[in-house]
């Protein structure tokens, strides 16, 4: 057991840290090879330990939600992937709803549901944790997280708490300033409309109907994989290209919808690259538009 191990081990409980574990088990591309470590926090007093630890001992680390919007190397991770799903809890206070990063959309939208709350039934699809979708500024249906928040707190790299606005963060089209501040996302505060329970759960319904019609849920992705260029759709720019089903190895075009790469049968990140590379190049080629890959990549390919 190395130095860092023994040091992690002492921050977290018995179960809450895996040596070399397989991240295709953790990412909904199901894809990615072992990262040295993998810790689950309960608390904030935890994490920051964690991170401190990390920088002290100059450990690379990342920050990990639901795994969705991410691809990681066939070869894995050198470093400490720091997974927030524990820390999920979700409150609701009149027409605010405060909730921790590692909470899911999904759990939000069906507790503004509840407590008869409208505004949030957009991001109900979308299968990432509040963290990551303020990373990114997730979207859908016409609808952005920071229309939503009031606030985001955030922890430092020095460990301090801080809260920040929409507009702090920079929150714009799937960016914010959070990962070049080097902020981690701890929790964020969201501000609803009183609305009819029936109305919002047939919004929802309707909106996952829709989902279900038009992007391949049945297979793992890592959901939509280009970012849409300013003044087309990156969907039909594939699919005129000719390029709907196009596959590599494992991975795939989607023929349900052509802005998703999906995982067909046990594509490697490598498969999932080289296919982007030449979609990419094709839509350039017959179109002259650069796609920018909506999917983060970290690791070692």
């Amino acid at each position: 057991m190395s130095e860092f191990e023994e040091k992690l081990r002492k921050i977290v409980n018995e179960g809450e840290l895996w040596v070399n574990e397989p991240m295709s088990a953790h990412t909904t591309f199901r894809i990615g090879g072992p990262a040295d470590f993998l810790v689950t926090p309960g608390t904030a007093g935890q994490l920051k330990e964690i991170l401190a630890l990390c920088r002290e001992e100059n450990q690379p680390f990342f920050i990990l939600g639901n795994g969705s919007n991410l691809l990681v190397g066939d070869r894995g991770y050198s470093g400490t992937m720091i997974c927030l799903s524990r820390l999920s809890a979700v409150e609701t206070e009149e027409t605010c709803i405060r909730a921790q990063a590692g909470a899911l959309l999904s759990k939000i939208a069906r507790e503004a549901c509840e407590r008869s709350l409208a505004g949030f039934e957009f991001a109900a699809g979308i299968p990432g944790s509040l963290g990551g979708a303020v990373v990114m500024n997730a979207g859908a249906y016409g609808g952005e997280l920071k229309d939503v928040l009031v606030n985001v707190t955030v922890m430092d790299r020095e460990g301090n708490i801080l809260k920040k606005t929409p507009e702090e963060l920079g929150m714009g089209y799937r960016t914010s300033s959070v990962l070049s501040e080097e902020y981690v996302v701890l929790e964020a505060e969201i501000n609803l409309e009183k609305g009819d329970r029936r109305l919002i759960r047939a919004r929802m319904d309707d909106l996952a109907a829709r989902r279900r019609e038009k992007q391949p849920l049945e297979y793992p992705s890592a959901g939509s994989t280009f970012k849409r260029p300013e003044g087309y759709f990156a969907g039909k720019l594939i699919d005129d290209a000719g390029l709907r089903g196009f596959r590599v190895g494992g991975a795939q075009v989607a023929e349900k919808h052509c802005g998703f790469v999906i995982n067909r049968e046990q594509a490697t990140a490598a498969d999932v690259m080289e296919l982007c590379r030449r979609v990419s190049g094709a839509v350039k080629e017959q179109f002259g538009v650069e796609l920018e890959m909506e999917v983060k990549t970290i690791g070692n390919f």
